[in-house]
């Protein structure tokens, strides 16, 4: 793969709109890897925008962009939705749909801070999960049960938002970073469409379809079954939408955004290649197991255990049986994003695999709720090692109720201080050695035994200190 150059591929075409796109129309791919290492400087980045849509450009009139929201803060994609803001406002009317899946609406705050000053608030749109899409089909239950391997055998629903719809858009551009990710394996591409801005039915069914699959065999991996089961929907029912993707992969060495890849277009091809940039600069391969992980969760970014679990998911392929997990979470004041999926958390807890399987047997609130139910899945470690939380704004009866460990915030911060702590191994000054992680959601932490089918490209950590990736994901 030639680092540092663009290349121009011809993938499927989008269907017709008032962009002019048609069938059979050529539409180049963009592929840019930074050479340096430090990061796609700005005036470039902004060369390589404009010129992902320089061929529709004359012709837009109406552009739906679709960014992740605030929790994705680090993915580059704020200031990449300012751009287009700001290139087509003049001849263009510019809506913002931030891909929430389950997640809550942006603040007007957010938004400032991710899009900053100039993009209008009144252009953000919200998406409603339950309530604001529209079904355009189903991934047949045979295809289901082939790439599950048997688990799951019904099929799925699949359900997008209704403005992605609307043929009044002539461009509809996907915004996201690729990352390695506990539902799908790595986040991003379609992703972003069909559970983004998906509908209860295909987030539930994905969700659960990961959990039965087991996240240990799916994080930091493409073809998973949940991404052959995204793909399909992408194959065979995006025609009516004027669709493109631009993807990041990144890191935030001190809370400073680099985007090291940019990869504009269609085809799915941009997305395999952002994978392996992604394994390259997220994954990080320790030699031994952790006997003890701390990971920080900025407050600002991470608000509920439904996100702050992520310090869960992306260390346990590191950590040692018997091992312990302690998640500093100053911003932490609820369980799930919304009322009730917090209302199922706390009523069953993270109870474990075959404990949550069981419940799904026969309560009808998780049945209708499979979301919850993977996610209860996930945040366990099933007795392998020990979780505990040190939240801001939950009690102790409330962190034990849903089955973790509580920690007194202000003691664990004293001895645990993220200004002092630097991403990797160290020792404290009383011999304690722990593993630090400023921000989990930047990447996936394993043991090279424990991923034996490691993607090329994964970061080494000698014991000692930090490797490439861990050191360049760090973030506060």
């Amino acid at each position: 793969m030639a680092s540092g150059k663009d290349r121009n591929r011809i993938p499927p075409a989008g269907r017709r709109g008032r962009a002019g796109l048609e069938s059979e129309t050529a539409m180049t791919d963009l592929v840019h890897i930074d050479p340096t290492g430090t990061g796609i400087p700005e005036d470039r980045l902004s060369s390589l925008l404009d010129q992902a849509i320089a061929d529709v450009r004359p012709a837009l009139r109406k552009v739906l962009l679709v960014p992740p929201d605030y929790t994705r803060a680090h993915s580059g994609a704020g200031r990449i939705t300012a751009h287009y803001c700001a290139a087509l406002k003049d001849t263009c009317q510019v809506d913002i749909l931030p891909a929430l899946g389950t997640h809550e609406p942006m603040t007007e705050a957010e938004c400032r801070a991710f899009f900053g000053p100039d993009v209008p608030f009144d252009r953000v749109l919200p998406h409603r999960w339950r309530t604001d899409v529209e079904t355009l089909g189903e991934v047949p239950g045979s295809f289901v049960a082939e790439v599950s391997e048997g688990l799951m055998s019904d099929p799925i629903p699949v359900q997008v938002n209704r403005r992605l719809l609307d043929p009044s858009y002539d461009l509809v551009l996907s915004i996201g970073q690729v990352v390695p990710h506990e539902v799908v394996g790595m986040a991003n591409y379609s992703k972003n469409v069909f559970v983004g801005c998906g509908g209860s039915a295909m987030i539930n069914a994905s969700h659960m379809l990961g959990a039965f699959y087991g996240m240990e065999r799916i994080m930091g991996r493409d073809r998973t079954p949940v991404r052959q089961v995204f793909d399909y929907a992408e194959a065979h029912f995006t025609g009516r939408i004027p669709l493109r993707y631009i993807l990041t992969v990144t890191t935030a060495p001190e809370g400073v955004v680099r985007i090291h890849g940019l990869f504009a277009g269609r085809s799915r091809r941009l997305f395999e290649e952002a994978v392996r940039l992604s394994q390259a600069r997220n994954l990080t391969l320790l030699p031994r197991p952790l006997r003890k992980a701390v990971v920080y969760l900025d407050e600002a970014e991470f608000k509920s255990t439904w996100l702050g679990n992520k310090a869960i998911y992306r260390t346990r392929m590191a950590l040692a049986d018997g091992g312990e997990l302690l998640v500093l979470a100053p911003g932490v004041r609820k369980f799930g994003e919304d009322d009730r999926n917090d209302a199922l958390i706390r009523k069953y807890g993270y109870v474990g695999r075959e404990r949550v399987l069981a419940l799904c047997r026969t309560e009808w609130d998780l049945q209708e709720n499979l979301s919850v139910a993977a996610h209860l899945i996930h945040g366990s470690s099933d007795g392998r090692f020990s979780i505990a939380y040190a939240p801001g704004r939950l009690t102790r009866e409330e962190t034990e109720g849903v089955g973790f460990r509580y920690a007194d915030l202000d003691e664990t911060l004293r001895r645990y201080d993220p200004a002092r702590l630097r991403d990797g191994f160290q020792v404290l000054p009383d011999g304690e050695e722990i593993f630090y992680v400023s921000n989990p959601a930047l990447g996936l932490w394993a043991c090279r035994d424990r991923f034996p089918d490691a993607p090329a490209g994964g970061t080494d950590t000698p014991a000692g200190g930090p490797g490439r990736a861990s050191a360049e994901g760090s973030s506060r």
